[in-house]
């Protein structure tokens, strides 16, 4: 019971800020005269919460698990390549809000769009991006999101 209390307080507490590398850390402390606050948890709830990073340059965002969508997904060719930027550089012209990442994760080139917290949220993008008529095969995938801070 101690335990779902005391996770029920991180999730409130997760939900408003976040100053350290996650609340977790932020809650852990020794205060000299005051006592030391020590949490005790399942390893996966820290994964839920999310961690603090530094991402292009001074930005700093907030690491989770979300959703993105998926507009390419080629091989290991040149071509890949050269059609997985092609589709990042298009999509960008018609929404040039969207945060795009184009990458190699072997055997394949990948085209993701979006850092989506939520499968309606990604799948009202992925409507709008098949509205477009030019990106047809887009699929929801879940993956690792950036959520600025």
């Amino acid at each position: 019971m101690k335990k779902l209390s005391l996770l029920l307080v991180l999730f409130a507490f997760a939900g408003i800020t976040v100053q350290a590398q996650n609340i977790v850390k932020s809650l852990e402390r020794n205060v000299p005269g005051q006592g030391k606050v020590t949490i005790h948890q399942e390893p996966g709830v820290e994964a839920l919460i999310g961690t603090e990073r530094t991402v292009a340059g001074e930005q700093k965002v907030i690491k989770t698990s979300g959703f993105r969508i998926q507009a390419y997904a080629g091989n290991n060719t040149r071509e890949a390549k050269s059609e997985a930027y092609q589709t990042a550089s298009r999509i960008k012209g018609f929404f040039p809000e969207l945060s795009i990442y184009t990458s190699f994760n072997p055997p394949r080139w990948l085209c993701r769009v979006g850092d989506f917290r939520s499968i309606e949220e990604a799948d009202s993008m992925m409507r709008k991006l098949k509205a477009t008529g030019v990106f047809k095969e887009v699929s929801i995938v879940k993956d690792q999101i950036n959520i600025p801070l």
